[in-house]
């Protein structure tokens, strides 16, 4: 497999990435083609909540599969009732609240966009808001909402009436002042901005001035829903309740799920013919999903996940070349003191680490809801190695290329 690049080339699009071609895996460790291990710290982007050929997951999957896999819409199937009912109360719905099965976080939030259409439209409000450096998908809906240029630009016009604030309350309070917001859709944290937290306040605010305003407030929880900041979903830590909530990433570890779930009365604006999808919430993908959540929440992997996030960046705040850390639970944004991530990444992948730079000082961490103490210490020792390489490099360039 030694020519997998060039077959990656010459038969797939050039989207970027393909940094190895992994074969195998098992817990937080992967196998590429040639046998080499890595440890996996990224769970592909933030994925992989029980890590990789989990026996939950794999039971889940062939016992379904053996069973049902698929039927359309026009049916219902009894994973799927078991994993609406068990979404609204992990969520806090209560009996009015209301879940669609989708397939991927780009499809939740175009439904989530749509719920602001059909909540304002009638009042001709069509205002919504999001926030300065938002990731909420590449289809052109979810795009619109990603006030991202290199992202969104070359596929303008964008949907009209998407309007950008600044990460500050004020910023947020100016977005009301002029009316015609229908909804505002937002991220508790921003895991592609380089997990990006909002200023205290910040989401209480906005939920007082939707309420205020007759608009919703939607929370894209793509990232940090399903556990992965320490709580079934993030809003729960700020004590609020949303109209509506995003799911996918962790939500069926690995297998392709999304979900958007309602509460009160936004759980009625969809209607007949407004909203569909043909594999959305199909009995495979409903079994993998009622099996991922139910380990976690029987296994008590909340706890370790507080625990073992707590612990993380304890460490990591003693390594060099970081400044500080960032989110929540096992959701970690590594912030350094120069512009080196992408170099701190590749030395990292050469060390056998997986690990992520979104931007050009952080390196983000996303791994398993089941690592323990020997895959933490692993994690420390290999990127403790590549922040020394990055900065042995970085001295070596200096002495050659003096000021």
């Amino acid at each position: 497999m030694s020519d997998w690049k060039e077959g990656a080339a010459h038969d797939l699009m050039s989207l970027g990435g393909r940094f190895a071609l992994l074969t195998r895996g098992e817990g937080s460790s992967v196998w590429d083609a040639e046998g080499r291990r890595y440890l996996d710290f990224l769970g592909g982007i933030a994925v992989n909540c029980l890590g990789h050929a989990h026996p939950v997951f794999v039971e889940a999957v062939s016992t379904q599969a053996a069973t049902l896999a698929h039927v359309s819409n026009y049916f219902a199937s009894p994973g799927q009732l078991e994993l609406a009912a068990r979404l609204k109360r992990l969520a806090g719905t209560g009996d009015a609240g209301r879940v669609f099965l989708a397939n991927s976080g780009s499809e939740a939030n175009e439904m989530a966009f749509k719920l602001a259409r059909l909540h304002g439209n009638p009042t001709g409000r069509t205002k919504v808001v999001v926030v300065e450096g938002a990731f909420h998908g590449r289809t052109m809906g979810a795009l619109s909402l990603t006030p991202k240029a290199k992202y969104r630009d070359p596929f303008l016009p964008a949907v009209p009436d998407v309007v950008t604030i600044g990460h500050s309350i004020e910023s947020l309070e100016a977005a009301f002042a002029d009316g015609g917001v229908a909804a505002m859709i937002v991220e508790p944290i921003q895991g592609e901005a380089g997990v990006i937290e909002l200023p205290a306040g910040f989401l209480t605010r906005a939920r007082e001035l939707t309420t205020e305003h007759d608009a919703l407030l939607i929370l894209d929880e793509v990232q940090t829903g399903s556990g992965r900041t320490g709580e079934w979903f993030a809003f729960q830590r700020e004590g609020i309740v949303p109209d509506a909530v995003t799911l996918a990433k962790s939500i069926a570890a690995g297998f392709p799920l999304s979900a958007l779930i309602t509460f009160g009365a936004a759980s009625d604006l969809f209607y007949p013919g407004t909203h569909n999808s043909t594999f959305g919430g199909n009995p495979l993908a409903a079994a993998v999903a009622n099996a991922t959540l139910g380990y976690i929440e029987d296994s008590g992997l909340l706890e370790n996940i507080n625990a073992r996030g707590a612990q993380l960046r304890t460490a990591i705040a003693e390594l060099p070349y970081v400044t500080g850390t960032t989110g929540a639970g096992l959701l970690i944004g590594i912030r350094l003191s120069e512009p080196v991530a992408a170099e701190v990444r590749a030395a990292a992948h050469e060390r056998g680490l997986i690990v992520n730079a979104p931007t050009e000082d952080i390196i983000r961490i996303a791994p398993a809801y089941t690592i323990g103490d020997a895959e933490v210490a692993e994690f420390l020792t290999l990127f403790r190695a590549a922040l020394d390489a990055v900065a042995s490099a970085s001295a070596s360039a200096s002495k050659e290329n003096p000021s």
